[in-house]
């Protein structure tokens, strides 16, 4: 069995992530892969905690866009990661990983309310996290939940998965073919050039804590193992 240079980490996920090539919803197949591979990393002997997004259901800038107030997108939104997490629980279940969903959000019948201390425990038992709802919070990012959350469980790295997107570019590879990938940035970096790795908010909770950040591509082969076990994949922003 490969020697995971982390004992705990948390993923995050995008909701786009979910949907796979597709533009809304679920796909099947994405998600007994991304199962698979949470599977392996279990079986390495790493703990595991994942924040996941809500993009592929519902988008609460579109929403504001078009006339809704923010704090009822944002809440849609929430509701958003809890559909998302509630499948990735099932498909880990299937893996025979024992698995426990918690929310930020009030929402007894299907997840945990979260508590930092029994998100501890769980993660100490063997158990993998999946945590909803983002923040509680409206005008928080998801993103922001990840950093708050990995602070709060003690994790050493975040494996930010995009979709498509294999690491971070000096500009929108979609839009500019030309732009150049990054193998290494630091946080002020990443800041002062406004590269889209995450939201000021989370980006700056993890140069405080120093906690470093990997982006790579969620489709890649055994992209979240290679995270795990240090090979070089994306993008690592960090202290150095």
């Amino acid at each position: 069995m490969p020697r995971a240079i982390y004992k705990r980490v948390l993923l995050k996920l995008s909701g786009e992530a979910f949907s796979g090539q597709a533009d809304y919803g679920i796909d099947p197949s994405i998600l007994t892969g991304i199962a698979s591979q949470i599977k392996r990393v279990k079986d390495m002997g790493v703990d595991i905690a994942i924040v996941v997004g809500g993009g592929n259901i519902w988008r609460g800038a579109q929403a504001e866009s078009q006339g809704m107030d923010r704090v009822t997108a944002d809440y849609i939104g929430m509701l958003a990661t809890v559909i998302n997490a509630l499948a990735l629980q099932d498909a880990l279940e299937k893996e025979g990983v024992v698995t426990r969903t918690q929310s930020a959000i009030g929402i007894n019948q299907v997840a945990e309310p979260y508590i930092r201390r029994r998100a501890i425990r769980h993660l100490e038992k063997g158990r993998t996290l999946i945590f909803a709802g983002g923040t509680g919070n409206p005008y928080m990012t998801t993103d922001t939940a990840a950093s708050l959350r990995a602070i709060e469980i003690g994790a050493e790295v975040i494996l930010m998965a995009k979709n498509n997107v294999d690491g971070i570019y000096s500009a929108d590879p979609a839009k500019h073919p030309n732009a150049t990938r990054f193998e290494k940035l630091t946080y002020m970096e990443a800041l002062n050039l406004r590269l889209e790795v995450m939201d000021a908010t989370a980006l700056s909770l993890c140069l405080e804590n120093k906690l470093p950040i990997i982006v790579f591509n969620l489709a890649a082969p055994r992209s979240i193992e290679k995270a795990v076990l240090g090979e070089t994949i994306g993008t690592l922003v960090s202290a150095e």
